[in-house]
């Protein structure tokens, strides 16, 4: 059985143009780290030319199909029928895109036939973990 969900989704920037330009972008997610949820936006997306790659809790991204959540660097929530916007904030500046909604459902439904949600603590091995940090230490 496959450890990682990557779906392709169609991300439209906010921008002060009428026409939002459309970037493509992955979500990404690995029951090896089966709390987090990773959106990749591709070089040419990026003002910098380089790949970015965001980090954030799927915890989040369920709760903001919804109502509005987060605080920090990544925010997101509902916009109209079917959009999400995520705002992604650096030091350089905010990055705000819009999705289709149904693009995320289809994500989160994917991530928890792979982890249901409520038992991702069981995707860790400690003892394992536990044995690895003992063997570096001696």
């Amino acid at each position: 059985m496959s450890t990682v969900i990557e779906q392709p989704v169609e991300a439209r920037l906010v921008a002060a143009a009428p026409r939002m330009p459309s970037i493509p972008a992955t979500l990404r997610y690995d029951r090896r780290d089966p709390f987090a949820v990773r959106m990749t936006f591709p070089a040419p997306a990026t003002l910098e030319g380089v790949e970015v790659c965001w980090t954030f809790s799927r915890e989040l991204l369920t709760a903001g199909l919804k109502g509005p959540e987060g605080h920090g660097d990544v925010r997101v929530r509902p916009y109209g029928y079917d959009r999400t916007v995520l705002e992604f904030h650096a030091p350089e500046g905010t990055a705000i895109v819009h999705v289709r909604s149904g693009e995320i459902r289809r994500f989160l439904e994917a991530t928890s036939d792979l982890v249901p949600v409520g038992l991702e603590h069981l995707q860790f091995d400690l003892d394992h973990d536990l044995a690895e940090l003992m063997r570096d230490a001696c």
